[in-house]
C-alpha cells in the first residue's frame, strides 16, 4: 500500500469516533419544528420564493444527481429534497397561502428527521441539478435552505455538528490547529523545503486545510515548492490557515461569517494582495464568491485557486515545467466548486498540457462533471458511507471510459473520497494531486 493511501486511512480512522460524545440537543418536538420554520422563514427571500413558485415538479433534475443515478430511488431526486421547504412556503408564505393552508399538511418531526438524511447524507451541494432545470431554478440553493432548517431542528449529523463547534470555538478542524501546522512546517524545513510561517509583509497568503495537513502533507509541501520556485513573497499564518468552513458545510451563518471574518481580517491587517487557496474546492468558492456578499463589502485583495495561480506564473515566465517523455495519460476530475461553481476548468488542463500529458476527458467533464460524492462535508458523515460508495461507481465507470493511466484532481476532499471509494471497490487506478504533479515536474 502506498504512503498516500496509508495516510488517507489514518485520517479516515480519525473520523470514526467523531460525534460519539456529543449530547443530543434537548428540546421538545414542537420546539424543533418551530426552529426549522424560523430558519426557513429567515432564508426565503424574493428570489427563492420565485424559484419555489416556478418549480414544475417535472423531475428532470433527477438524472443530474449522482445519488439518484446510483440508486434510482426517487427520494434522492433533487426536487424531492426541497419538497418540505416548498410545502412550508406554500402553506405559510406564498401569495396563495390562504388557499393552500387548509389543504396542506404542516411539517412533522418525523419528516424533519427524514430530511436530515436527504439533505445531508444524500446531497453534496454540487449544483449539477441547477444546470438541467428547465425553469432556471437554483435547486442547490433551495436544498441548502432545507439543510439549514433541518440543522436548526437538531437533525444535522452529529459528525458535522462536532466539526462546526470545534471550528467556531477552537479555530481547529479535526483536531488540526496551529501546533499541527508548525509541526509539519518544522518537518518540511528539516527536509529542505522553506515555508515562511507567520511572515509579516508578504504579498501572498496561502490557505490550506486540515485534511491536507493530516492526510496529504505532500500536497502542502508541493504548494511551498511551487511558490518558492515562482519567487513570490508569500506566507502562511499559524492562526489563520484553514480554507474549509464548517458554517458553509452546515448552512450555519454564525460559523460561516466568523470564519470568513477571521480570514479577511487577518489578510487585511497584513496588507495581503493575493489570497491563495490550496486544493480545497469549497474553500475557494467561499472566499472567491461568497465572502464579499456575506460581509457586504468588496474584499481588499484578489482570491486565486492554485490552478489559476500556476497558469499566471507560467504565462509570466516565473514557472517552467518539464515535459513528459513517456506519453503518460491522465484524466482530470473537476471539483464541483472549482469548475461548476467557480469556472476554473481551462487552467488545470493548461497546466497539464504544459507538462506534455495526454489529457483524456471523461464522458461528463468540466461543468457537467459528476461530483466525487463526498463534498460539502459528506465524506465525514459515517451514516452516508454506503450511499457514497454507490455514487463512486459512477465515477469509476467514467474514469474507466476515459482510459487514462491516472486520475488527477485539484481538491483534497475529492481526492480523499475518490481514494476511499477506489480502495473499497478494489479499483487500482492512482488518484493524485495537481500541485504534487506540478511540483514533481518543476524545471531546473
Amino acid at each position: 500500500m502506498n504512503t498516500a493511501m496509508t495516510r488517507v486511512q489514518d485520517f479516515q480512522s480519525r473520523l470514526q469516533p467523531i460525534g460519539d460524545d456529543l449530547v443530543r440537543i434537548e428540546c421538545t418536538d414542537e420546539q424543533r419544528i418551530q426552529y426549522a420554520k424560523k430558519a426557513f422563514m429567515h432564508k426565503i427571500d424574493g428570489r427563492k420564493a420565485v424559484d419555489l413558485d416556478s418549480c414544475l415538479q417535472c423531475g428532470m433534475c433527477a438524472e443530474a444527481c449522482h445519488f439518484y443515478e446510483a440508486t434510482k430511488n426517487e427520494k434522492y431526486a433533487p426536487v424531492y429534497k426541497f419538497r418540505l421547504l416548498r410545502r412550508f412556503y406554500r402553506r405559510e408564505l406564498s401569495p396563495m397561502r390562504w388557499l393552500y393552508k387548509p389543504f396542506t399538511k404542516d411539517i412533522t418531526i418525523s419528516e424533519l428527521e427524514e430530511w436530515g438524511h436527504l439533505v445531508f447524507d444524500a446531497c453534496t451541494g454540487c449544483g449539477r441539478c441547477d444546470m438541467i432545470c428547465p425553469m432556471g431554478i437554483k435547486i442547490s440553493t433551495l436544498i441548502r435552505v432545507a439543510r439549514e432548517g433541518v440543522a436548526a431542528a437538531g437533525f444535522m449529523p452529529a459528525d458535522l455538528r462536532v466539526i462546526q463547534k470545534e471550528q467556531l470555538e477552537n479555530n481547529t478542524m479535526f483536531g488540526v490547529g496551529a501546533a499541527e501546522l508548525r509541526q509539519l512546517v518544522d518537518k518540511l524545513r528539516a527536509d529542505g523545503v522553506d515555508v515562511p510561517l507567520d511572515k509579516d509583509g508578504a504579498d501572498v497568503m496561502l490557505l490550506t486545510s486540515a485534511p491536507e495537513i493530516q492526510a496529504f502533507p505532500d500536497t502542502f509541501a508541493a504548494n511551498a515548492r511551487i511558490l518558492n520556485k515562482s519567487g513570490v513573497n508569500w506566507t502562511i499564518r499559524s492562526d489563520c490557515f484553514e480554507a474549509s468552513n464548517a458554517g458553509f458545510i452546515n448552512a450555519n451563518d454564525k460559523t460561516l461569517d466568523a470564519q470568513i471574518k477571521r480570514v479577511v481580517d487577518r489578510a487585511t491587517e497584513q496588507g495581503i494582495k493575493t489570497l491563495l487557496i490550496s486544493e480545497c474546492g469549497h474553500g475557494y468558492q467561499i472566499m472567491r464568491w461568497e465572502a464579499a456578499n456575506e460581509l457586504g463589502k468588496e474584499l481588499p485583495f484578489e482570491v486565486l485557486s492554485m490552478p489559476e495561480f500556476m497558469v499566471q506564473e507560467l504565462g509570466e515566465g516565473r514557472l517552467a515545467l518539464k515535459q513528459q517523455a513517456n506519453g503518460a495519460s491522465v484524466t482530470y476530475h473537476d471539483p464541483c466548486r472549482l469548475a461548476r461553481k467557480g469556472g476554473v476548468m481551462d487552467e488545470p488542463r493548461a497546466v497539464l498540457a504544459a507538462m506534455g500529458f495526454d489529457v483524456r476527458e471523461t464522458p461528463a467533464s468540466r461543468r457537467e462533471n459528476y461530483c466525487c460524492g463526498g463534498g460539502c462535508g459528506d465524506y465525514a458523515i459515517r451514516g452516508a458511507a454506503k450511499l457514497r460508495q454507490k455514487a463512486f461507481a459512477i465515477k469509476q465507470r467514467e474514469f474507466d471510459e476515459a482510459g487514462a493511466d491516472e486520475v488527477i484532481t485539484g481538491c483534497v476532499n475529492c481526492r480523499f473520497n475518490l481514494m476511499v471509494g477506489a480502495q473499497n471497490a478494489g479499483w487500482e487506478t492512482p488518484v493524485t494531486s495537481l500541485v504534487e504533479t506540478v511540483a514533481a515536474n518543476l524545471a531546473d
